[in-house]
């Protein structure tokens, strides 16, 4: 018996919207990241982008657990001398609710120009309404809380 690797033109992508009111940020992001990367599809191939679209709504009312809110740290440098900035989850939270989501799918995503490909296929919106209805997205069954 041969192994079945799936072709790009044979992947069929079927949008999906994900409600992340009141969901936990990790597991909901493992959730997502599982749909893009194709993981669900008995068709995946590790070489190959078979995942399918996913519009993320609400992503300002996701939560965090523990003492996260205060306790975890999203850090960056700018490159110059004195360019380290850090800010905590709830400052970032409320200055740019859906980068949080993007920052932690991203990272259960391949560090390559794969995952990046993936990336272009999530889109996240802090409100309850996105533009993508001509797309007929599909909502996630709700394994994620």
């Amino acid at each position: 018996m041969k192994t079945y690797s799936a072709k790009i033109g044979e992947v069929q992508r079927e949008w999906r919207v994900v409600d992340a009111d009141g969901a936990t940020i990790g597991r909901l992001a493992t959730r997502i990241a599982t749909i893009l990367r194709g993981k669900h599809r008995a068709s995946f191939t590790p070489s190959l982008d078979t995942g399918d679209p996913v519009i993320v709504v609400n992503a300002a009312k996701v939560k965090g657990t523990g003492k996260k809110l205060h306790d975890k740290m999203y850090v960056r440098h700018s490159g110059y001398p004195g360019g380290f900035r850090a800010e905590n989850l709830e400052a970032l939270l409320a200055r740019r609710p859906e980068e949080v989501l993007r920052r932690a799918v991203r990272g259960m995503l391949p560090q390559n120009r794969l995952g990046d490909q993936m990336m272009r296929k999530l889109h996240v919106y802090a409100g309850a309404t996105h533009p993508h209805a001509a797309q007929k997205p599909q909502p996630l069954k709700e394994a994620t809380r």
